[in-house]
């Protein structure tokens, strides 16, 4: 092994790993300009398309902690390969889909095979790059926002050129690569003790459970209420906060977001933020395509205004962090999430496309400001030998917001979609924001990080 490690330089290991960690985002963010056309094959209502983003997100969460700890069980590159040969099955499926539940399906499988890729190279990058492990990180984390913010560009081209299934094939490149750098170029960990006992798999249902009975609680508010759904919900959220309590290894560790009600909130800001955020990113592309009548690659590059101005703040708020902490970049951030929200109330039927990039580019800003400073702020509140579990669950405060985010479009565009209706969610995320932005004034300032 020791040659191996001479032989590849640490830039040939990090290419080979971001290869593969760039699926999970590029795939998430794909969706959104196909959302239309998958609507229009399979014929369904927005509510049910919007179940293509909310499984993706919700395998994602469960997915990523069970991957991370079978990745200790049987060496990193074994599960990053077995991450790439999943991804393509479902790739490969996809597009055959004879009906709306097996895509869903592949889309769960797609999502379960890219969260392997992520823990597993991480461990792969911790154990093998000491010097400039930073940097390491640092790259591997530019391939995943820049993947998720050219998604929709990329996936909306696709799209008029070779129709949805092409976001499904266009994978294919990217895991072969990464598939036989893998093979030659990753080293061999050896595998761990095998311990299944160690994955909280009650947890992990139980929380499944609980997310699927408050979606489709949410997504009946404007039928026939479903009440029962909201008591699968409760009951499985109360089964779920008990249960972790007593557990050694708990998928969530409610025991100390308890003794840690900063970081919980943290959590729960993030959880807002990206509900706010992603109500735009899925929002916006249906927005276009079936109102403004723009087509998925004409929509695809509208979008680049949203994601490509979160990518182009992002050194100016990083300057900004090192020089006087989150706390500033947070305010900021929250601030310009408010504004953009409520100009986005002034869009009319007759407003003029470089208003609505203005508008776009406004809510991307707040995003690179958010993301960056609410790591950040996370960092600071945690001990460090805790920093591996708190951005496990940073990411499923992201999934969650997601998954809320979906639900919300579904509920709101599922009958018809006019101005008035993206009029209806900016109102209800505007109170969001406000809540973000309190959330934001009483974080804590500046501290020292944890060290006991």
């Amino acid at each position: 092994m020791t040659g191996t490690k001479k032989t590849h330089k640490p830039w040939v290991l990090v290419l080979t790993i971001g290869l593969g960690t760039l699926l999970n985002p590029l795939n998430s963010s794909m969706i959104s300009v196909a959302l239309t056309r998958m609507q229009q094959d399979f014929e369904l209502t927005f509510a049910d398309a919007s179940w293509l983003i909310s499984v993706f997100y919700l395998a994602s969460a469960a997915g990523q902690p069970v991957m991370g700890k079978l990745s200790d069980m049987f060496g990193p590159k074994r599960m990053f390969l077995a991450g790439l040969v999943t991804v393509a099955t479902a790739s490969m499926l996809a597009p055959f889909s004879p009906n709306f539940p097996f895509l869903l399906g592949c889309r769960a499988l797609q999502a379960i095979g890219s969260s392997t890729l992520f823990p597993s190279g991480m461990s792969i990058v911790r154990t093998s790059i000491t010097k400039g492990q930073a940097k390491a990180l640092a790259t591997l984390s530019i391939f995943a926002s820049t993947s998720a913010a050219f998604g929709p560009s990329i996936g909306g081209l696709l799209i008029d050129s070779w129709d949805w299934p092409s976001i499904f094939i266009v994978n294919f490149p990217f895991i072969i690569v990464s598939f036989f750098m893998a093979i030659f170029i990753l080293p061999e960990k050896g595998q761990g003790k095998f311990e299944l006992a160690r994955i909280d798999f009650l947890g992990i249902t139980l929380f499944i459970i609980a997310v699927i009975g408050l979606i489709l609680f949410l997504l009946s508010l404007d039928t026939q209420i479903h009440w029962w759904a909201f008591i699968i919900f409760a009951v499985s959220s109360i089964s779920f906060y008990y249960y972790e309590k007593r557990q050694a290894e708990p998928f969530i560790d409610v025991k100390r977001l308890k003794r840690n009600p900063n970081v919980t909130l943290i959590y729960l800001q993030f959880i807002t933020i990206n509900l706010v955020y992603y109500c735009y990113f899925f929002g916006f592309p249906t927005f276009l395509q079936q109102v403004k009548k723009y087509s998925p690659g004409n929509t695809g590059l509208i979008m680049l205004a949203l994601a490509g101005f979160g990518v182009i703040v992002s050194p100016f708020v990083g300057r900004l962090i090192d020089r006087h902490g989150p706390k500033p970049a947070l305010i900021i951030g929250s601030s310009i999430l408010f504004i953009g929200t409520a100009l986005l109330l002034t869009l009319r039927e007759t407003s003029s496309l470089s208003w609505l990039l203005v508008i776009m580019a406004v809510l991307g800003m707040s995003n690179g400001f958010s993301n960056i400073s609410m790591q950040t702020a996370l960092y600071e509140h945690v001990r460090p030998e805790d920093t591996g579990s708190a951005s496990g669950l940073f990411q499923t405060s992201r999934y969650l917001g997601s998954i809320l985010s979906s639900s919300l479009l579904g509920l709101a565009f599922n009958r018809h979609l006019d101005i008035q209706h993206l009029h209806n969610v900016a109102m209800i995320c505007l109170v969001f924001c406000a809540v973000v932005l309190f959330l934001s004034i009483r974080l804590p300032g500046r501290r020292k990080k944890l060290g006991v």
